[in-house]
C-alpha cells in the first residue's frame, strides 16, 4: 500500500511545511518559522505569494517595505526570543534578492537564524534572459542569488519540486543549530515555485528540532578549573552566547561565588544586572576605565559565548599582562580556540553551572575585589556626570538624551542600537537592568537597522516598551519601517536624535587626519567643501508623513516629558531632539585600529600616522 499524498505546488508545500516546524529546549516549544515576511515581484508572487493566500491560515504574514529592513526585522525576532524562534522572508528575482545581502550578512556574523527565499530565475529555461536575469558568459547556472552563497550557514537552489524535500530539512537543521544558525537561503525559481507535485503526508507532520546543551567535557572541565583556581587576577568576558543560552542566573551564580569580575561585549550587556557589584560594564574600545584596566592586568581572561572581535580586544592591544592566558567557553570551537585559548566547548549555562560546582570554596583575594569594586564606583561618577543637565531649560547634549532615557525606561523595556556614535555611549554608559533591555548589534553595526529590528522586537514581545535610538545618518538610511509599525499598529518608540552628520564616523575621521571629510550634511561652500549651513531637513516631518506621532523637544524638561508621553503610547511614536555637538561622552578608554595613512603633505595626517605607529606598537599576538 503506497504511503498518502497530497497534491500541492512547490510554494504551497513550503509554507505548509514551515508551519509545522517547532524548536525545543529545557520543555519550552516555540514554532521555529514564525512567520513570513515579503514583498511580492514576479519572481514570486505566483509562487510563495500565492501560496500564503491559499494557506494564510498556517503562517502569518507580514507586509514589508525594503528588503534588507524586513531580514532586520527577523533578525530582531530571533534576537530577542534566544534564537528559538525565526523568521522567513520572501523576496523577488534581482534587486529584491541581491537587497537581502546586508541583512544576511548581519545575521550570519551574529549567529542569528532568519530563513531567506528570494525568487530566481526559470529552472527550465523556457526563455534567456528572463527580466532581472544576470547573463554569465562562463557560468549559465549562476543567478544573483549566488551573492547569498558567502553570507549564509546554508544555500540550496531548489530546482525540482521533489528536491525541496532536503533543503527544506537541511534549512531547519541549520536554523536551530546553536552551532551552525545564521542565515539560510533556499533560492526559488519561479516555474519551480508553482509546479505541482504529490508530497507525502509526513513531509507536513510537526516536527520537533531540538536546541541542544551539551555539556562540558570532563577533562577540559578539569582544566578550566585549574586554570581558574591558579589565577590571582581572572577576567570573565560575557558575550552574547551567555543571553542565548539563557545563562545569567548561571553566571551570576559563579559571580556570587567566587567574586570574578564580569566585563561584557556589546552583545552580552546585561548578562550581569549594573547594579551587581561584579559587573564593570562594557570592555575595549568602547568599554568602561574600570573594565580596561582590569583587562590590562588580568592574569586569566574567561570569555563567555563571546567572539572577541577587535573592539572587544582593542585591536589585540588590550590584554597586556605579560602571562596573560585566556580560557573560552563557548559552544563553537570556533570561537573557543579563538587567541589561543584553553577551550570549554559547551553550552554557556551548562558550562557555568559546571564551572561553579568545581570551583565550590575558591575565590579571587579580597584586594582583588576591593579593587574592582572602588574601580566600578568611580566609573559610576562618571556615568552620573555624562547623564546629568544642570538647566533644564538647556539644549541637551546626546549623553543627556540617554540620561533622560535613563530615569524612563522600566527593567522591561528594551533599546536598540546599531550604528553611529551612539553604541560607544551606550556600551561605556548605559545601565542594563535586565537581561533583554539592551539590544545592540555591533557584529556588523548596520545603520538601518533599528527601527525594523524595532518591529521584530515588538512581535516577539507584545506589550513591551520598544525603543529605537537612530541618529540622523542611520535614519535616513532606512525609515521605511515606520509605515510597516502603521499599519500593523505596533506602539515601538523612535528616539531621533538630530546632529547634522555622521557624527561618529565625523570623530573618527579627526582623529585619523581625514580632517572630518563628507561627514557633515551641510551644503557646499564656496570653494566646494560641505562646509556651509546645515540643510534644511526636517526629519521630524517625514517621520510625521511616514504615520508616526512626532514629539519634537528641544530641552532637557521637555525631552523628559516627550519621553514619558512616548513611553505611555499606544501607537508608534517619534521623540525628535536636536542635540548640542558639544562632547560629554568620556573619551575611549582602549585604542581600535584603523590605519592612517603612511606619507602626507598634511599636517593632521602626519600628527595622526605618528600616533598610530605609538599605538600600534603595543599590540600583541596571543599563542
Amino acid at each position: 500500500m503506497s504511503a498518502p499524498t497530497r497534491r500541492l505546488t512547490t510554494a504551497q508545500a513550503l509554507v505548509r511545511f514551515l508551519s509545522a516546524q517547532y524548536t525545543e529546549r529545557d520543555g519550552e516549544r516555540h514554532r521555529l518559522i514564525a512567520g513570513i515576511w515579503g514583498i511580492f515581484g514576479h519572481g514570486n508572487v505566483a509562487g510563495i505569494g500565492q501560496a500564503l493566500v491559499e494557506h494564510g491560515e498556517a503562517m502569518p504574514y507580514h507586509q514589508g517595505r525594503n528588503e534588507q529592513a524586513m531580514v532586520h526585522a527577523a533578525v530582531g525576532h530571533a534576537r530577542h526570543l534566544d534564537r528559538l524562534s525565526a523568521q522567513a522572508v520572501t523576496t523577488s528575482i534581482g534587486p529584491g534578492a541581491t537587497n537581502l545581502v546586508t541583512g544576511a550578512a548581519l545575521a550570519t556574523i551574529n549567529r542569528l537564524p532568519v530563513l531567506l527565499l528570494p525568487g530566481d530565475a526559470f529552472a527550465a529555461r523556457p526563455c534567456d534572459p528572463l527580466l532581472q536575469q544576470l547573463e554569465h558568459p562562463a557560468e549559465a547556472d549562476v543567478s544573483v542569488n549566488d551573492t547569498l552563497r558567502p553570507v549564509s550557514r546554508f544555500f540550496d537552489r531548489v530546482t525540482r519540486p521533489e528536491a525541496l524535500i532536503p533543503a527544506a530539512l537541511n534549512a531547519m537543521r541549520v536554523l536551530a543549530d546553536p552551532v551552525e544558525t545564521g542565515a539560510v537561503t533556499l533560492a526559488l525559481p519561479q516555474d519551480v515555485q508553482t509546479e505541482a507535485y504529490d508530497w507525502p503526508e509526513r513531509f507536513f507532520a510537526e516536527r520537533v528540532w531540538p536546541v541542544r546543551r551539551p555539556a562540558p567535557d570532563p577533562q577540559e572541565l578539569a582544566g578550566a578549573v585549574r586554570a581558574i583556581r591558579g589565577a590571582r587576577r581572572p577576567l570573565i568576558v560575557a558575550g552574547g552566547g551567555v543571553h542565548h543560552s539563557r545563562a545569567e542566573d548561571a553566571l551570576k551564580a559563579l559571580a556570587d561565588a567566587t567574586g570574578i569580575p564580569v566585563a561584557v561585549t556589546q552583545a552580552g550587556k546585561g548578562a550581569l544586572r549594573h547594579d551587581h557589584p561584579a559587573d564593570l560594564g562594557g570592555i575595549g574600545h568602547t568599554g568602561t576605565a574600570v573594565s580596561d584596566d582590569l583587562a590590562r592586568t588580568a592574569d586569566l581572561v574567561i570569555g563567555v559565548g563571546t567572539r572577541f572581535t577587535d573592539f572587544t580586544t582593542a585591536s589585540g592591544t588590550l590584554f597586556q599582562h605579560p602571562e596573560v592566558r585566556f580560557l573560552n567557553l563557548n559552544i563553537t570551537a570556533f570561537d573557543a580556540h579563538k587567541l589561543a585559548a584553553r577551550t570549554l566547548v559547551c553550552d554557556a549555562r551548562a558550562g557555568l553551572t559546571a564551572l561553579a560546582g568545581a570551583l565550590a570554596g575558591h575565590r579571587v583575594d579580597p584586594s582583588y575585589e576591593a579593587e574592582y569594586r572602588a574601580g566600578k564606583e568611580r566609573w559610576e561618577r562618571v556615568v552620573e556626570a555624562a547623564f546629568h543637565a544642570a538647566d533644564d531649560s538647556a539644549v541637551p547634549t546626546q549623553t543627556q538624551v540617554l540620561g533622560a532615557l535613563d530615569a524612563v525606561v522600566g527593567e522591561e523595556d528594551v533599546v536598540i542600537n546599531a550604528a553611529g556614535s551612539l553604541p560607544g555611549d551606550l556600551h561605556k554608559l548605559w545601565r542594563a537592568r535586565s537581561r533583554r533591555q539592551y539590544h545592540l548589534e555591533y557584529g556588523y553595526s548596520c545603520m538601518g537597522y533599528e527601527i525594523p529590528a524595532a518591529l521584530g522586537v515588538q512581535q516577539a514581545a507584545p506589550g513591551t516598551p520598544v525603543w529605537a535610538l537612530a541618529g540622523d545618518g542611520t535614519y535616513l538610511m532606512m525609515p521605511t519601517e515606520i509605515v510597516t509599525a502603521v499599519q500593523e499598529n505596533l506602539p515601538v518608540k523612535l528616539v531621533l536624535v538630530q546632529n547634522h552628520g555622521y557624527a561618529s564616523i565625523g570623530g573618527l575621521s579627526e582623529a585619523v587626519g581625514a580632517e572630518r571629510f563628507g561627514t557633515a550634511y551641510r551644503h557646499r561652500a564656496a570653494d566646494g567643501t560641505f562646509t556651509g549651513a546645515p540643510l534644511p531637513v526636517d526629519l521630524a516631518a517625514n517621520a510625521a508623513s511616514l504615520g508616526m506621532e512626532v514629539l519634537r523637544a528641544k530641552t532637557v524638561r521637555e525631552l523628559r516629558e516627550a519621553l514619558a508621553a512616548a513611553r505611555a503610547a499606544d501607537r508608534p511614536t517619534c521623540v525628535y531632539v536636536e542635540t548640542d555637538p558639544a562632547p560629554t561622552a568620556p573619551g575611549a578608554q582602549a585604542w581600535w585600529d584603523v590605519p592612517v595613512a603612511e606619507v602626507s603633505g598634511r599636517e593632521a595626517a602626519a600628527a595622526a600616522r605618528a600616533r598610530y605607529e605609538e599605538q600600534a606598537a603595543t599590540r600583541r599576538r596571543h599563542l
